[in-house]
């Protein structure tokens, strides 16, 4: 198969063109860095030239709502509509467990993503996968002071990135699903515990002081909303193995 990787440079997106070629496929990287402006379409038709899949994995770093829609919505809609004209069979999008139950600006950008491609020109799929395992470093940077980094209360069942992408790959090669099984991590814990283990482990240094987000979103966060509620995959790499691992 040919499948295309939008947001191939990013944390998962060169994992999924790794996978894809390991099992056989010929991979094409959609980024700014190949000649691709997703948010304009410049370079797109080109690049989908026989593509039989695409695999949206791109991201942005806000948690404001506007932002969030405007990157997700745009990005999404372009894909959808050069898809669409070229024939691509299979539009797969990579979503987050939970964002119906957390009201975030980021997460709102997300739940528009998963409308459009549902209500969209091609066939799809969308993943929800839990939290990365590599989230808990990125938490140790999101507020800092000094030495001390603040780290939300969250219930969390991190999943390896590798195996999401893996779980993405495997889903493009089959006929398209809808809503596929949500992925998580093989452990529910706590991203305070998991982001000291990791400070002490890399000798960051860092001193995690647990905050409690407010309001609805907060009280959804420590309850496990972003864990997933009924029975799906789970990946194999327990957080303490990633760790070592790396």
């Amino acid at each position: 198969m040919r499948i295309a990787v939008a947001g191939g440079t990013g944390l998962v997106g060169r994992m999924v063109v790794d996978a894809a070629r390991e099992r056989g496929h010929e991979a094409v990287v959609l980024a700014r860095s190949e000649g691709v402006d997703l948010t304009t379409g410049a370079g797109l038709v080109e690049r989908l030239a026989g593509v039989d899949a695409v695999i949206d994995t791109t991201n942005v770093a806000t948690q404001k709502r506007a932002e969030a829609e405007a990157f997700f919505g745009g990005v999404t809609r372009t894909l959808l509509a050069v898809e669409a004209a070229a024939g691509v069979g299979h539009h797969v999008a990579l979503s987050i467990v939970g964002i119906d139950d957390v009201d975030s600006g980021y997460y709102a950008g997300k739940r528009l993503q998963e409308r459009l491609t549902a209500d969209g020109p091609v066939p799809w799929t969308v993943l929800r996968a839990t939290q990365f395992h590599e989230f808990a470093e990125q938490v140790l940077s999101f507020v800092t002071v000094g030495p001390f980094s603040l780290v939300p209360r969250m219930l969390s069942q991190p999943v390896a990135a590798r195996e999401v992408a893996e779980a993405l790959v495997v889903l493009a090669e089959g006929d398209p699903v809808g809503r596929a099984p949500e992925l998580a991590g093989p452990d529910r814990l706590q991203m305070v515990d998991l982001a000291r283990r990791l400070s002490r482990a890399r000798g960051l240094g860092r001193r995690v002081v647990p905050v409690r987000l407010p309001g609805a979103a907060g009280k959804a966060m420590r309850s496990g909303a972003l864990t997933p509620t009924g029975d799906g995959p789970r990946g194999r790499v327990t957080f303490d193995e990633w760790l070592t691992a790396r």
